[in-house]
């Protein structure tokens, strides 16, 4: 109910922001909202307005803070599987979102929604991981962990047009594009694991279910390792890729801002380390319960986990295919 109520709310905010981008420039066209926008024949102030409410509500279809308040009980209340459908796919058309009205349609007023861009991606950044340290079930802590990766993918776009140049743009758009793409790769695995764990009348969602997995499996144990260790952003794994991507695309900037938000993403990556590494210590160094047996699953989830895992790794050894498909991407998009 909550994620109902919520989400019409936020759609209404973006229908109610398109609806005051046709009465500005008299079309909903990408290409003619960019035309009407850059020759300013449209009414700024209506335009500034209806882009105050688009933004809110693409903060809300990627979960980020302030329009957060649904992500963690729809992630802790829904099944498992349901969890993971909401927390991959539409994050990405979420970001596909962002870029063709934001980039597509709306750069003239780049200057206004940066502005707005960058207190989502601070607060994202503060409120997720500082929230996720508290949580004791994991798929709670796990949306708190997706409202700060949102921050990061905030940042790549933000940076993009603020570029002078048209290399360096496609650049920090493609970053963000890679940060979602390895994002949602690194949430399958994730989730993958806790529908492993879970059994007949039993979900394992508490943070202490995953006590002595390295006893029970040692395999699931890696695997479920090598998610947390890719989403606290260490190397040699591609979460650790694609946080140095954002923040070089930041850096590259020049600017005295930026420059503070990579530096204060960077800090704040540090004390999300503690919520991700705590699971890898249960895992590893807490005993198992007497009255959990051996885990058995089907060939092809075995499989599945077992090639995912390894992609967080491969990823983050040789990024450089992913990322040239990404930037191939975008830059079709900004040349359309």
């Amino acid at each position: 109910m909550k994620y109902f109520v919520l989400g019409s709310v936020a759609s209404g905010f973006l229908l109610y922001g398109m609806s005051m981008l046709y009465g500005a420039t008299g079309t909903l066209g990408v290409n003619g909202v960019l035309a009407a926008a850059a020759a300013s024949s449209a009414n700024m102030k209506v335009l500034s307005l209806g882009l105050v409410f688009i933004v809110a509500g693409l903060a809300f279809k990627i979960g980020a803070a302030p329009f957060h308040m649904w992500v963690p009980d729809v992630y802790q209340g829904a099944p498992t599987a349901v969890s993971l459908l909401i927390g991959t796919a539409p994050k990405l058309a979420a970001y596909a979102l962002m870029i063709r009205l934001l980039v597509q349609g709306l750069l003239p007023l780049a200057p206004d929604w940066q502005q707005m861009l960058v207190l989502l991606a601070v607060a994202s950044l503060l409120i997720g991981n500082l929230a996720a340290i508290v949580q004791t079930n994991i798929k709670r802590m796990l949306a708190y962990s997706t409202i700060s990766h949102m921050g990061f993918v905030l940042m790549g776009i933000l940076s993009g047009a603020t570029a002078a140049q048209a290399n360096a743009a496609t650049n920090a758009y493609s970053s963000a594009m890679f940060y979602m793409v390895t994002y949602v790769l690194t949430t399958l695995v994730s989730f993958g694991m806790i529908l492993l764990l879970s059994r007949d009348d039993f979900e394992s969602e508490e943070i202490v279910d995953f006590a002595g997995l390295n006893q029970r499996a040692p395999l699931y144990a890696g695997i479920m390792a090598a998610c947390m260790f890719s989403l606290a952003g260490l190397p040699p794994l591609v979460g650790f890729q694609s946080k140095l991507l954002v923040l070089q695309a930041l850096l590259a900037m020049g600017l005295p801002a930026y420059t503070m938000l990579a530096v204060f993403a960077a800090l704040i990556s540090v004390v999300a380390a503690f919520y991700y590494l705590r699971v890898v210590k249960i895992m590893y160094f807490d005993e198992a319960p007497a009255e959990v047996g051996a885990i058995e699953a089907p060939l092809g989830m075995r499989a599945l986990l077992s090639l995912n895992g390894a992609a967080l790794l491969l990823l983050g050894i040789l990024p450089g295919g992913l990322m040239a498909l990404c930037s191939k991407a975008i830059a079709q998009m900004l040349q359309s």
